[in-house]
């Protein structure tokens, strides 16, 4: 009976900010092959979207998939899980973007935990969690700060003899969430073509 509560204690303990391994594929897909669900939710803003690209996300655990493309100056993320369901939307940008205090907070954790770290992307997210679509869609596309967006960055830090490259996701206040580690060809693909 304790061996079943210590290995059921081992499965959630990825989900308490400890790290875990992200090995991801994408593959390029058609517009006809992306769920026509997650399609109507996005038309409206993709009018004016330059290079807009289709892609089907295969993980360990799950398939979704990621509408990407440039709208204004922002390079748009906006994923779907299997259904059409949005998961979230992210946009990359720079640290200056991210208020003062929030930015301390993450670089505060960085170097007390990766002395040598070299950031390689940010992304401002808004996910879907118990929200209504529209509104997070909505939100997004209007770049707001809000108490409950996080920001996920990729960055590369010396582990051993080498680099090693982690995904992070913090809160709007800067509090890390989780963190993975990351095999490198999961960001080999050409993120935003």
């Amino acid at each position: 009976m304790k061996y079943k509560i210590f290995a059921i204690a081992l499965l959630f303990m990825p989900f308490f900010g400890m790290s875990q391994e992200k090995h991801e594929q994408e593959f390029r897909i058609k517009k006809s092959q992306f769920p026509d669900a997650a399609l109507e939710q996005i038309e409206q803003y993709l009018g004016d979207a330059k290079r807009i690209r289709f892609y089907q996300e295969l993980d360990s655990t799950k398939k979704s998939y990621e509408a990407k493309f440039k709208k204004g100056r922002l390079h748009y993320s906006v994923e779907f899980n299997e259904t059409g369901k949005l998961e979230d939307v992210e946009f990359i940008i720079k640290e200056r973007d991210i208020p003062e205090d929030s930015w301390n907070a993450i670089l505060e954790h960085l170097q007390e935990n990766y002395p040598k770290f070299r950031i390689k992307k940010i992304q401002q997210q808004y996910p879907l969690a118990d929200r209504e679509s529209k509104k997070t869609l909505h939100e997004a596309f209007q770049n707001l700060i809000l108490p409950y967006i996080n920001y996920e960055l990729v960055f590369s830090a010396k582990k051993d003899k080498g680099f090693q490259t982690y995904e992070a996701l913090f809160n709007s206040e800067g509090t890390l969430i989780n963190i993975r580690k990351s095999s490198p060809l999961s960001y080999d693909h050409v993120l935003y073509p």
